[in-house]
């Protein structure tokens, strides 16, 4: 669970964060809701048309300065974008351009984070690379064969480790 102590430290990092951007563009942006509900394997999801940020209470206990660091800036600057452009691609330029020249932040959009915290079940399905774990879904949909999966590094067909 995420302590009082970490909302509050978490809430000032959004402060600073909109007071970089609220000086950047010069003007000032409507601060966002902070919400800590699980969300599968996502670190943090930013809802635009609500100004809300959900963040992730299990990886957060494991990734603390990652969130600070990285996934907090990653998503204020969705609600950014959002309120700057509108609807565009939601890894776009403008969401690019945000991370690097507001926050001086990579623009990384996959966490590393090390899920097995998150208890997900999963099936080790193997490629060029070595082993990849594949969620229950993904699994079915091979089974059932509606679906073919490439590994995201070497682009080799992902095959059942049997």
């Amino acid at each position: 669970m995420i302590t009082i102590s970490d909302k509050a430290l978490l809430n000032d990092r959004l402060d600073a964060l909109y007071a970089e951007a609220d000086a950047y563009f010069n003007r000032s942006f409507k601060r966002p809701t902070l919400t800590f509900r699980r969300s599968g394997r996502h670190a943090g999801t930013a809802f635009l048309q609500q100004n809300r940020i959900n963040l992730h209470p299990v990886l957060f206990k494991h990734n603390r300065d990652a969130y600070f660091n990285d996934v907090l800036p990653h998503e204020v600057s969705h609600l950014l974008v959002y309120t700057l452009y509108g609807r565009v691609k939601p890894h776009g330029k403008e969401w690019q351009a945000t991370m690097l020249e507001v926050f001086g932040c990579q623009p990384e959009t996959r966490h590393q984070f090390d899920l097995t915290p998150l208890n997900i079940p999963s099936v080790t399905y193997l490629c060029g690379c070595g082993e990849v774990e594949l969620s229950i879904r993904r699994h079915n949909a091979v089974v059932k064969k509606q679906r073919q999966y490439q590994c995201r590094r070497c682009k080799q067909l992902l095959v059942a480790a049997d």
